[in-house]
């Protein structure tokens, strides 16, 4: 009975590697750079437009309250010597106040600028996952990376130049967006 179990046990073990092993030959994993396709699609340059255009304006805003700070200011350095103590202390609140609205402002103005890049982009970036998806199931792989991060760190740090030409879809994926270099 114990040989019968060991035999049954091997069996399973044997059958498991092969599995395994088969399972482990099966996984392709290919790798695209997104950034190099979004750079590419011929949308990129208006949309590109059309956040700087945005930008500019928001930046005007931001400089217009630079410059009430400003003028507040002058014109406070301007009366210290001659108004009361209590005036001072309203004047100096004023530009307090001034100053935290200015500090609000510059950071709601990159957040402004931030979605609206995620809503000119975002169905652009849907595009290239679509066509990323399609290009990865035509070629059978089974994961794709991104080759690099938001703020352009490489990913992969080296790739074999026969595993480039076959798992680098980059050209494959602008293809089947009718991108072409």
């Amino acid at each position: 009975m114990k040989k019968l179990s060991l035999l049954i046990l091997s069996v399973f073990i044997a059958i498991s590697a092969v599995n395994t092993a088969k399972a482990q030959q099966e996984t392709k994993i290919g790798y695209v750079n997104p950034q190099a396709v979004l750079a590419k699609m011929p949308e990129m340059r208006a949309i590109q437009q059309r956040l700087q255009n945005f930008s500019d304006k928001k930046r005007e805003e931001l400089t217009q309250k630079q410059q009430e700070y400003q003028t507040a200011l002058q014109e406070f350095e301007q009366k210290i010597g001659v108004i009361s103590e209590e005036a001072s202390q309203r004047e100096q609140d004023k530009l307090i106040k001034l100053q935290e609205d200015f500090q609000i402002a510059q950071q709601d103005i990159q957040r402004q600028i931030q979605q609206r890049q995620q809503e000119l982009l975002g169905p652009m970036f849907n595009q290239i996952s679509t066509a990323i998806n399609a290009v990865a199931e035509q070629m059978g792989l089974t994961y794709v990376l991104n080759t690099t991060t938001s703020n352009g760190d490489q990913i992969i740090l080296y790739a074999s130049q026969e595993f480039q030409e076959r798992y680098d879809i980059t050209d494959a994926v602008m293809q089947e967006l009718g991108v072409f270099e």
